[in-house]
């Protein structure tokens, strides 16, 4: 197995599909299929196709068994369990042990992935006991698949696709999608229709369509216009059951029961935080801003800005074995 870290559990966030979310980092950081350009957490340090040993999975276990310990109620406000790392999650060659270990635990089991190794049959059959699963689609064009996400150069589209299929054919829980929409890019009717056709074909629970609301990797990242993102959204209702935006903040109620700096490290390393999120989880652990001053000082915590807001983001000082 890799290194071990103390920090793969964070939260609970609070997520506009899922409620209240303790999440599970089960990647190093910036450990991705893919380079997006909208990435919230910062570019891929360490692209990979090929699945490999990273955590152990009983050490993610009792991390999540901890927390849950520790939190008020015994974690009884905790909605799901959410594998959702700063890459992707399914390059954990032990996701299918994570998974059945997490069976066992109460809260429902929720993965948040790209698709992009779907076309391997452990993979899916990895995922098969999760609730809820989110699929990302943002393009079915090779061209607005490069584009937008910039997969590692082993990746085949039509594959990817095909691997989705099979998936959405089988799993027995619920099945998302997201596809999020930069302008000028992925977001012209004839990539909207495209997309449209193929969730046609995989019926999703839900078809989220989302903006980049948090500070992209690429600073020309930007929201389609006001227009576009209607036209999407009328597109592929004509061909989806239940379609959603995603275009607002998810609020301000960041859980966490532990040390200050660790918890806010351990949620700004997925999840950039506002700067009004900050101030509301520091005045919920009895902290002072001094803490982030001093974070962003030593520079373990960045500040950005990104449309008229400020978020914090955590910062990496080397990638997992390094």
């Amino acid at each position: 197995m890799g290194a071990q870290t103390p920090e793969v559990v964070f939260g609970p966030v609070p997520s506009r599909r899922l409620g209240q979310s303790l999440g599970i980092n089960n990647i190093p950081p910036k450990t991705c299929s893919y380079a997006c350009a909208y990435c919230q957490v910062g570019r891929t340090t360490e692209q990979r196709d090929q699945r490999c040993s990273f955590y152990d999975p009983a050490v993610l276990l009792r991390e999540v068994d901890q927390r849950l310990a520790d939190a008020p109620g015994g974690g009884a406000a905790v909605d799901y369990v959410t594998v959702v790392p700063d890459g992707e999650p399914t390059l954990d060659l032990h996701l299918d042990r994570l998974i059945e270990g997490l069976q066992a635990r109460p809260p429902r089991i929720a993965v948040i992935t790209n698709g992009s190794l779907f076309a391997d049959r452990a993979v899916r059959a990895a995922l098969m006991p999760a609730d809820w699963v989110s699929v990302k689609v943002d393009s079915v064009s090779e061209v607005g698949w490069r584009k937008v996400n910039r997969p590692h150069r082993g990746l085949q589209l039509d594959r990817i696709l095909e691997g989705i299929r099979r998936f959405a054919r089988e799993y027995e829980g619920k099945l998302v999608t997201e596809t999020m929409l930069v302008g000028g890019c992925n977001d012209g009717a004839e990539d909207i229709a495209a997309v449209a056709g193929f969730l046609a074909e995989i019926s999703p629970r839900h078809a989220y369509l989302a903006i980049p609301t948090r500070p992209p990797v690429e600073s020309w990242v930007a929201p389609p216009g006001a227009a576009e993102l209607n036209r999407a959204y009328q597109i592929l209702g004509e061909q989806v059951a239940s379609v959603e935006l995603l275009t607002g903040d998810e609020g301000d109620s960041f859980g966490g029961w532990g040390a200050p700096t660790e918890e806010l490290l351990r949620i700004t390393a997925v999840h950039p935080m506002r700067a009004a999120a900050v101030r509301a989880l520091l005045a919920r652990v009895g902290a002072s801003w001094s803490l982030v001053e001093d974070l962003v000082r030593t520079g373990r915590l960045a500040k950005v800005a990104y449309r008229d807001q400020v978020f914090y983001i955590r910062v990496h000082a080397a990638r997992h074995g390094e």
